[in-house]
């Protein structure tokens, strides 16, 4: 193990709320920490902020007196760069500009020795573009931190094109010797969790901007269907839009303008409004006094269906309602896998597989009033005739909502009898748009196909990018874990689907996900 000796000074540059975060990180790890700051007094706040914070982990009893003593006795706020010579590791924090950071490390160079370690906590540049002005380029890592940096676990360990191995590794270690969940991750926009989460974000946006459900039902189906801590509306309101919008824009504009990371023109004006979220008092929502949160739509009550027709194998998470359905006291009547439905030329046409289990032109559920009920597959409604279709959930036992979509064929009496289903399971209804997709099936496969993209490109192992959106970003599972649970094909398939229906390039499968789908079918179809 390569870390450092925890007698090696540390030095936090950028006195702000991540700043301190990281200083409180190595500080109560052992070492002694320096903190600066370019604004005169800033660092000594700072130091004072972190003591009390520390005092208030004695009072939750994570720390004791001594350790709280003790800690603050290492700690010491610096008045010019000067004061850092001799650390073992600078860990920048400052603005979020190429030529700020580019000046501030290149007058590093100058203080400290050329085996001191650089760190940069940046979450939107490029590691190897900061440390290209540097006379010793090959000592400077990415150290992605997120905030709260005392409470979240995952660091982003990014190697620039010029990192030496040696550095990453030390820099690696470093943050799991400081109780950190490091990943390792190549030099890449957005790096992981930024970019591969920017489908939660902007696949909610497109649904609102198409006019299929409002900000409220869109959260909630995420949240309660999905299985996500928060909506993608209230939590960039959190975050902050024009935050969240600025990271967006940056790894748009750092793919070339890729049609999979378009920002969305709803949050553009909700930012040019100055409504960035609950730290302006509005965003998505209204946070001022007095205000009422929307509420999600909700169908009013419907009688149960008193049995359900099962054709074919729903495969995956959905496998579980045909039980589920019997335990609610419905009677299930099986029939013949070989019925398929008409009008599926188009898909096959497309490129995608016609398959069973859930796939395009696989199984169905069949109501009493004739009606179909379909699980989301990247196909609409309108196409489908008389029926209705019904969003993924991770977990259909635990999914407190299920959202339904309908098209234009579809009669209200089957509407009924679909929402009485699943309210007979304990669930909630929420009727959206004749959205391809839905919402939580387009945003999962994005996900899964990103995450694909960027283990064939080299940027992280699977494992890591499951550790990082698990942790980053509290996803209730990693996309590899949700594809074990969907199927090989079933993200490919879908995608393929909703991009013969947008052709605009936003939801077209990668090449990574396609070869991966098909090198499944030939491991099937090889004789054991």
């Amino acid at each position: 193990m390569t870390a450092l000796d925890l007698n090696s000074p540390v030095a936090v540059v950028g006195a702000g709320t991540m700043g301190q975060g990281i200083a409180q990180v190595a500080l109560v790890a052992g070492h002694p920490v320096r903190l600066y700051d370019t604004v005169p007094g800033r660092a000594r706040e700072a130091v004072g902020a972190i003591g009390a914070r520390l005092g208030r982990l004695v009072e939750k009893e994570r720390l004791t007196v001594g350790e709280r003593d003790a800690a603050r006795s290492r700690l010491a706020a610096v008045e010019d760069l000067a004061g850092l010579g001799g650390c073992a590791l600078v860990a920048e924090a400052v603005v979020e500009r190429l030529e700020v950071k580019q000046e501030l490390l290149r007058a590093l160079e100058d203080v400290v020795g050329d085996d001191c370690l650089f760190a940069t906590n940046t979450s939107s540049l490029s590691v190897t573009a900061i440390g290209g002005a540097l006379r010793v380029p090959g000592r400077l890592v990415g150290l992605h931190f997120f905030n709260p940096a005392p409470l979240l676990p995952l660091v982003e360990v990014v190697s620039g094109s010029a990192t030496d191995g040696s550095s990453a590794t030390r820099a690696y270690d470093t943050a799991r010797a400081w109780g950190k969940t490091p990943v390792a991750c190549a030099d890449t926009p957005g790096f992981l969790v930024n970019r591969i989460a920017r489908p939660f974000y902007t696949e909610a946006f497109a649904v609102y901007e198409s006019r299929g459900a409002d900000p409220a039902t869109v959260d909630a189906v995420l949240r309660e269907c999905g299985g996500f801590r928060m909506g993608a509306f209230e939590l960039t309101d959190l975050i902050g839009q024009d935050v969240n919008e600025s990271v967006t824009h940056s790894v748009w504009r750092s793919f070339f303008q890729d049609a999979r990371f378009a920002p969305s023109l709803a949050q553009r004006r909700l930012v040019e409004s100055g409504r960035l979220g609950r730290k302006s008092g509005r965003g998505w929502y209204d946070y001022r006094d007095g205000a009422e949160r929307p509420e999600p739509h909700t169908a009013a009550p419907a009688g149960p269906p008193p049995y359900l027709v099962v054709h074919g194998d729903l495969g995956g998470p959905a496998a579980e309602l045909v039980a589920m359905v019997r335990e609610a006291g419905i009677e299930v009547r099986e029939a013949g896998a070989e019925v398929r439905e008409a009008g599926i030329d188009d898909v096959r046409e497309a490129g995608a597989e016609v398959r069973e289990g859930g796939e395009p032109g696989g199984a169905r559920l069949v109501l009493p009033g004739g009606g179909d009920l379909r699980l989301a597959d990247g196909r609409t409604c309108a196409e489908s005739g008389d029926a209705v279709r019904f969003d993924l959930a991770l977990d259909y036992r635990r999914a407190t909502r299920v959202a339904l979509s309908t098209g234009p064929g579809t009669r209200p009496a089957t509407l009924r009898e679909a929402t009485g289903l699943f309210q007979a399971l304990g669930k909630k209804v929420s009727v959206i748009g004749d959205v391809p997709g839905m919402i939580v099936a387009r945003t999962v496969a994005r996900i899964i196909d990103l995450a694909h993209e960027a283990v064939a490109k080299g940027v992280a192992t699977a494992e890591d990018v499951d550790t990082a959106m698990r942790l980053g970003v509290n996803y209730p599972a990693g996309p590899f874990e949700w594809e074990r649970s969907l199927g090989p094909r079933w993200a490919h398939d879908l995608l393929s689907a909703l991009h013969l229906r947008d052709p605009s390039g936003r939801c077209a499968p990668s090449l990574a996900l396609y070869l991966h789908a098909h090198a499944s079918d030939q491991r099937e179809d090889r004789p054991s």
